[in-house]
């Protein structure tokens, strides 16, 4: 472990939930800011599929003989 000695410093039952409340506030404000901010996520939550684009292959001509 690179940083063995920070538990040296910071008791383990202090530092680990401060890191992992840290990491749940950001994985918060990253996801309030997507749905915040963009207009397509909102209509994914609630249902809207949207219009799904189907691609098709240009006819073959007929094989000559």
């Amino acid at each position: 472990m690179i940083y063995g000695k920070l538990w040296c410093v910071v008791r383990p039952q202090v530092g680990v939930p401060i890191f992992l409340g840290a990491v749940a506030v950001g994985s918060f404000c990253v996801h309030l800011a997507l749905v915040t901010n963009t207009t397509w996520v909102k209509a994914f939550l609630n249902g809207g599929a949207g219009k799904t684009v189907v691609a098709t292959a240009p006819a073959a001509d007929p094989p000559k003989k």
